[in-house]
């Protein structure tokens, strides 16, 4: 078990994995306290019974991390991790760069039959026909030092990983499915999956209320949140949570006394930097033009929805998915049905691979030119 903290040990190691063609990959961080996740361990392992080491960026707090990403830019070597998303924002973040060539063995699994977001625990057992040590799970992962038994677990999410991708890259040679897995890489290697824009932050907040003037304080205050928790680097809630931010929208409040009669807003929210800026975004809700109110998209409830269809297209559904072995949620949500059922053409499940295991054979369904039948357990689809 070997701990790496200086850049050269980092860059041997990194060259050692050039030569091979893969090198598995995991993080731990923490999240609870910050915006940015805080990188507080690396794990990655080389194939075989090669090499696993831990490298450590609090301990080598002054080793630079350019060979790592110098090694994530070597496209001879694939970069395999598991559920790959938060890893990947720290590394775009922290290093401006994505692994390339990048496999994820969550979405792999999901197109080889093993269901939703699969778990790394779920893989280890059914692949590796192993079990994980929980113990060490919940870690803060920020303390020094690390005793044995959390860097075993932590190893034990690289060294697994071997056995899990060499078995899911040779069901996908199998099945011919390594498409669908690159259309859904392709979406986590966009900086846009990463990069949250102040003036987009308030189409993340929940509300039923689709008034252009609430809408346009919701806007602002949301902007005004996401742009203060990005440059102090403290998470959205420690400014304020959605409730309060709503509640604001609501009573509109214009000095700092009305604002102090809000009944949601926490004391975080409460110091005069974020007070100020909370009235301040208020004042530009109010004022903003109607030209440049947010609009909503039509709610789901209030689309024209064919009953009948949208059960039939269910059916074709459950039909194609277990046929292909993949989770039915992997390839439409309920709510896309509906929108098909609607009318709409530009939902997800009418694009790239699920186009080609579903949404071609939904839109023939809608159009009236197949139907479907039973013949005991299975449902066929029948040409007319």
């Amino acid at each position: 078990m070997r701990t790496i903290t200086t850049t050269a040990d980092l860059a041997a190691f990194c060259e050692v994995a050039k030569g091979q063609p893969y090198v598995t990959i995991d993080t731990e961080f923490l999240r609870e306290r910050t915006y940015w996740s805080k990188l507080c361990l690396i794990q990655m392992a080389i194939p075989g019974a090669g090499e696993a080491v831990l490298i450590d960026p609090i301990d080598g707090h002054a080793m630079s991390l350019e060979p790592l990403y110098d090694l994530f830019r070597h496209e001879a070597t694939v970069k395999v991790f598991h559920a790959a998303r938060q890893d990947l924002e720290i590394f775009f973040v922290e290093g401006g760069v994505f692994p390339k060539p990048l496999f994820d063995t969550q979405i792999a699994a999901m197109v080889c039959g093993f269901g939703e977001q699969v778990g790394y625990e779920t893989l280890v057992k059914k692949i590796a026909r192993a079990d994980l040590d929980k113990t060490s799970r919940f870690t803060d992962w920020s303390r020094r030092p690390l005793s044995d038994a959390q860097k075993d677990y932590a190893l034990a999410d690289v060294t697994h990983l071997r056995v899990i991708y060499e078995f899911l890259a040779a069901q996908l040679a199998k099945n011919g499915r390594a498409d669908w897995v690159a259309e859904e890489l392709a979406i986590l290697t966009d900086p846009a999956t990463y990069t949250v824009h102040p003036d987009e932050a308030w189409t993340r907040i929940k509300t039923r209320t689709t008034s252009g003037r609430f809408l346009a304080v919701v806007k602002a205050l949301a902007r005004f949140r996401e742009a203060y928790a990005q440059g102090q680097n403290v998470p959205r809630a420690r400014v304020m949570k959605d409730d309060a931010l709503l509640e604001l929208a609501s009573t509109r409040p214009t000095t700092v006394e009305e604002l102090g009669r809000s009944r949601l807003l926490m004391r975080e929210g409460r110091k005069p930097e974020i007070a100020d800026g909370i009235l301040a975004a208020v004042k530009a809700g109010l004022e903003m033009r109607a030209e440049d109110m947010p609009k909503v998209d039509t709610p789901r409830d209030q689309l024209q929805v064919n009953p009948a269809l949208a059960d039939l297209l269910r059916v074709l559904l459950k039909a194609k998915s277990e046929a292909l072995g993949v989770a039915p949620r992997l390839i439409a949500s309920s709510a896309d049905l509906d929108a098909i059922a609607a009318g709409e053409r530009d939902g997800p499940a009418l694009t790239g691979w699920r186009r080609e295991a579903f949404g071609d054979d939904a839109l023939r369904l809608c159009k009236g030119e197949i139907a479907l039948s039973a013949k005991g357990n299975e449902v066929r689809v029948v040409q007319l």
